[in-house]
């Protein structure tokens, strides 16, 4: 069974019923400067949402940009860099720098975890 079709025969029924229903009703929309009068309220509702997919599109782009940037590249943009401080001064830290801390970090992480597992003490 083609599922979409049906789906979208069901959405556009339930729209022919919702038009239906308020083909009457009217309202009157001002922007202002002008006011535009007897418009049908199903118009005005459709509209308000076709305005707010539009609106919508930036930010679509703007995340599959990343999405795409990310898949590329293999790793995600940085937002910002790490600062150490050092003395006085502050520097961005070499890649080596960081790396040999991490590794150093893991090893006394992994010890402490495998000694509070045995019931050793860790210091």
């Amino acid at each position: 069974m083609p599922w979409r079709l049906i789906i979208g025969i069901a959405i556009f029924a339930v729209f022919l019923v919702f038009v239906a229903f308020n083909i009457e009703n009217r309202c009157d929309i001002s922007f202002g400067f002008t006011k535009i009068e007897n418009v049908p309220v199903f118009f005005t509702i459709f509209t308000s949402f076709a305005m707010g997919l539009l609106c919508s599109l930036p930010l679509i782009f703007h995340i599959r940009h990343k999405k795409a940037q990310v898949s590329q590249t293999g790793k995600k943009p940085k937002k910002d860099t790490q600062l150490i401080k050092n003395d006085d001064d502050y520097h961005i830290p070499a890649e080596s720098e960081t790396s040999e801390k991490i590794k150093k970090d893991a090893v006394e992480a992994k010890k402490r975890f495998f000694l509070k597992r045995r019931g050793g003490n860790n210091g």
